[in-house]
């Protein structure tokens, strides 16, 4: 395990920043690979068409790369990290809810892992400094529940992206095998500081 800390450097290279945030390991069976669902590249092209993003994004369930790949295609310098190392990203895993950064001068991008999504939403506002956003692909029924209710009147998002379409969530990335989408999406976006109740809107 890496106990290296360097909070100073935000504007270096790739490798810099990999350096700064460290890596903390985990053993494999901590997450299982059912629980990887990558998610369509589609879902950040609507996102994109609708909200502004600083130049440098934090993607730290990167999976293999899918909105990752996006973001850069529009001009984004993306940091992809993971709990698993699938041949994309930084090669050492790095666990996102055990992260000690602070003052993060980025936005925070995701698709987590669903059963940790509050945690997420938690730990990267944490992580980010003021007006930076937060934008995480979440299940509409995120909605649900007092424990996420608590979430929300703590750190309100502030739009809420309904998708009209029946986006894609592939098992293990495997997007050939998922042919069908019976589950409803949202881009829960956030920005830190922000006080009031969220706007909710459709994209397709």
């Amino acid at each position: 395990m890496s106990n290296k800390r360097n909070e100073k450097d935000w504007t270096g290279n790739k490798a810099s920043v990999f350096s700064t945030l460290g890596a903390i390991h985990y053993a494999k069976e901590e997450r299982e690979e059912n629980d990887y669902y990558a998610t369509d590249p589609k879902a950040m092209e609507l996102l994109l068409a609708e909200e502004e993003f600083a130049p440098l994004i934090w993607e730290p369930a990167c999976g293999e790369r899918h909105l990752a790949k996006v973001l850069e295609k529009h001009g984004h310098h993306v940091l992809s990290t993971d709990l698993i190392y699938r041949g994309f990203g930084a090669r050492e895993p790095i666990n996102f809810l055990q992260n000690e950064i602070k003052h993060f001068n980025g936005d925070i991008i995701t698709n987590p892992p669903y059963r940790y999504a509050a945690e997420f939403v938690e730990k990267a506002l944490e992580t980010i400094e003021d007006k930076k956003k937060v934008a995480m692909f979440l299940k509409l029924t995120f909605l649900e529940g007092k424990k996420r209710r608590k979430l929300f009147e703590k750190n309100s998002p502030k739009v809420i992206y309904v998708s009209s379409l029946r986006l894609l969530c592939a098992k293990n990335g495997d997007f050939q095998k998922c042919t069908s989408a019976a589950v409803a999406y949202a881009w829960f976006v956030w920005e830190k500081g922000f006080r009031g109740d969220p706007i909710v809107k459709w994209i397709n």
